[in-house]
């Protein structure tokens, strides 16, 4: 068996050598092809809006149907330029000719897109009598849920000159902050001294030693981790602070009620359910403080403090090599599915993931989708911790779910984020269960049922946490004007304290470690979805249980569904109810069986 990791891997680490291969995209950033395309689509785009402006109220649906394909098809050409500059810039920010090439692709899009702009315009503001004949005619069969859904927007969007404004401005602004946050954050480095020795480490490198075993690396990495925030507070403050009044200038030109709105709209759920869902869990906090206290117990401390929490136990802390972990997920998804596991594999084999350790490379994990004519790609920075395993598995589900969806063509591949974290969580859920099969020894079972209640609850009740974190972030902005720093740590405290209740001591240190989060910059009022998504999970494993394969072709049809329906139409073919409030209260009892598990085998 391994070794446990006592220090942070090298350069490269555990996945050295696993890059992407983005040639089915371009060759390269001097691809000459890049500016073709961009070309093509402004001149396709121009061509559309000369046929089309001022008469979308008067096309049949046959011809708006034909419309809608002709405007995707522009988009897609368009959309090959942008997914590779992004994953170029991703792969390496600290490259001067990714960030121009992302500069003159957004700059170029904005262009095409401004073109486009009234046709969206011009469609929402159809009467809805008129716009629901419309889309009754079957003709409009295979566009009618993308057509209803742009709809929705329409007490939302503004005349064509104020929004082609906003385009504009946006390369300058909100998408300049942006990568602005991802290239300082890439480029940061921090001093972790271990056994006399002071080394630099990247984000993903440091926050890995939080995973270590030992008690005195995760207090160290910790410090370093606090100290290189601290020290770099004030430019990412002012990036986090105008981002929140970004958002508030839209939120009140566009009219929404509030910070979290917007985000409603787009994920296709009321606020209400928002409200339902976060309100469920945060009345089972006590299971959080109920666990970190059985884990203080496993862990012989009388006192867990922040940087305790991610400990872990026996030989579950074992460092995994990126080959075992390709083997240990596509395993667990070819029980379930073979088919699903065949998918996985050729993101492996025709190298669709970027997984080492690099200087410059953004911190995280993602699965970006591509072209429906092509593939997901996958970013992963692989440290060998179990943790990484279930990332692998993570950002995988994504990928076979973007995969199986690719059929319903690029405006309807995406789901909303309230479900695009489905395919995800079953994938770990589908690893989790496989190791704990595999195993036999009860420490080592403990352990890595820990490991999943810890990562249940960090998709849970962490992010919960955090939504309501950003909550009171973007009230207090607009109430009180540019937040100091010190507020700002005192509002994510505030937000983060009843999780854990007594049982983990958060110090002054954990205030500064809102400033590395992606979300609240790239996707504000993301964090939900992860709840929604583990609960959905844990909903549709309960159906798995009672159904057994007859279960696999339906959940499978549901991936293939991608974003063609809204969430709460596609999961009612699952038998499922989210609009029941009692729906989540489900999801959070199958959490408290694992825990009280977790409480049997600790007691043995």
């Amino acid at each position: 068996m391994t070794e446990p990791v006592t220090e942070a891997a090298p350069e490269g680490g555990a996945a050295t050598g696993v890059r992407w291969n983005l040639d089915d995209l371009y060759t390269s950033v001097d691809d000459p092809s890049i500016d073709a395309d961009l070309d093509a689509g402004l001149e396709r785009s121009t061509a559309f809006a000369k046929t089309h402006r001022d008469r979308v109220r008067e096309l049949s649906p046959s011809q708006l149907s034909l419309a809608v394909d002709e405007l995707e098809g522009i988009h897609e050409l368009v959309g090959r330029a942008a997914v590779y500059a992004s994953l170029l810039f991703a792969a390496d920010t600290s490259d001067p000719r990714h960030g121009a090439l992302l500069q003159r692709v957004q700059e170029r899009g904005t262009q095409i897109r401004n073109a486009l702009l009234f046709f969206e315009l011009e469609w929402v503001s159809l009467e809805d009598t008129a716009a629901d004949a419309i889309l009754a005619d079957d003709q409009l069969a295979k566009r009618r849920h993308f057509l209803h859904s742009m709809r929705r927007y329409k007490a939302h969007v503004l005349s064509e000159a104020e929004e082609r404004v906003l385009e504009e401005a946006a390369n300058t602004g909100r998408r300049a902050f942006s990568r602005l946050f991802d290239e300082f954050v890439a480029s940061m480095t921090f001093s972790v001294t271990l056994e006399g020795e002071t080394r630099e480490m990247g984000e993903e490198e440091v926050l890995s030693l939080l995973y270590a075993p030992e008690r005195p690396i995760r207090r160290e990495a910790a410090r370093a981790l606090t100290t290189g925030l601290r020290d770099h507070a004030r430019p990412l403050a002012f990036i986090f602070n105008t981002l929140v009044q970004d958002k508030a200038v839209d939120d009140r030109l566009r009219s929404y009620a509030g910070p979290v709105a917007s985000r409603n709209l787009a994920n296709e759920i009321s606020d209400e359910s928002v409200d339902s869902l976060i309100e469920a869990c945060v009345s089972r906090y006590d299971l959080v403080a109920r666990y970190y206290r059985l884990k203080a117990k496993i862990l012989g401390i009388d006192s867990l403090e922040d940087y305790d929490r991610y400990a872990p136990l026996s030989a579950a802390g074992a460092t995994r090599s990126f080959d075992n972990a390709r083997d240990i997920v596509l395993g667990a998804y070819g029980d379930f599915a073979p088919d699903m596991a065949a998918i996985a594999k050729r993101f492996f084999d025709k190298r669709w993931i970027d997984a080492e350790l690099r200087p410059g490379k953004r911190g995280g994990a993602f699965c970006a989708s591509s072209l429906p004519k092509l593939h997901p790609y996958v970013l992963l920075n692989y440290t060998g911790n179990l943790r990484d395993v279930m990332t692998v598995a993570h950002e995988l589900g994504h990928g076979v779910h973007q995969f199986l969806a690719a059929e319903q063509g690029l405006f309807e591949l995406d789901t909303p984020l309230t479900t695009a974290e489905t395919a995800s969580v079953f994938g770990e859920m589908l690893v989790f269960r496989r190791l704990m099969r595999e195993e036999s020894d009860p420490s080592v079972r403990l352990g890595l049922l820990c490991g999943k209640l810890e990562d249940a609850f960090a998709t849970v009740f962490r992010q919960v946490a955090m939504t309501r974190f950003e909550q009171t972030l973007h009230t207090a902005r607009r109430e009180e004007g540019e937040l100091a720093i010190p507020r700002i740590n005192e509002l994510w405290m505030d937000a983060n304290r009843p999780m854990f209740g007594d049982s983990v001591h958060l110090s002054d240190d954990y205030a500064w470690w809102w400033l590395y989060i992606p979300h609240f910059v790239h996707s504000p009022f993301y964090c939900y979805a992860y709840a929604f998504g583990e609960l959905l999970v844990l909903a549709l494993l309960r159906c798995y249980d009672e159904q057994g394969d007859a279960f696999v072709p339906r959940y499978l049809d549901l991936l293939r569904a991608g974003g063609s329906d809204t969430p709460e139409a596609l999961l009612s073919k699952m038998g499922l109810d989210i609009a029941d409030p009692d729906f989540w209260k489900g999801g959070l009892s199958l959490l408290e069986d694992l825990l009280v598990q977790a409480e049997q085998l600790a007691s043995q």
